[in-house]
């Protein structure tokens, strides 16, 4: 088991959510969070003064999936977060040593 965290820009989430749901990949941890990478930020005007945005705001998500699932789920993400610009965002994919459904007590693919 795998568990995927893709930082991505906001207005791609409804594409990323509906690419993984095609993949029949149920279930997902959505947090707004706030970052930067190699952009560092960006400059705005605001009535006539510029000021810097350190933290741009992003999208986590959060999927754990079957190992078997990775290169598809990652392959999804991939092409429905990416607009080809700076700022598209990172994947992280670790292992997953252990699941367990709370409800049923049923544990690692049975409780994915």
């Amino acid at each position: 088991m795998k568990f995927i965290m893709a930082i991505i820009k906001p207005f791609k989430l409804d594409e990323v959510r509906e690419a993984l749901t095609a993949l029949g990949i149920e279930g997902m941890t959505v947090t707004e969070v706030k970052g930067y990478g190699r952009q560092k930020g960006q400059t705005e005007i605001y009535r006539g003064a510029e000021y810097e945005i350190h933290f741009l705001p992003k999208v986590k998500i959060e999927v754990a999936v079957a190992a078997d699932q990775v290169e598809r789920a990652v392959e999804a993400i991939t092409g429905a977060a990416s607009s080809g610009k700076i700022g598209d965002g990172k994947i992280f994919v670790v292992d997953l040593e252990k699941v367990l459904r709370i409800r049923t007590g049923e544990s690692d693919a049975e409780a994915l």
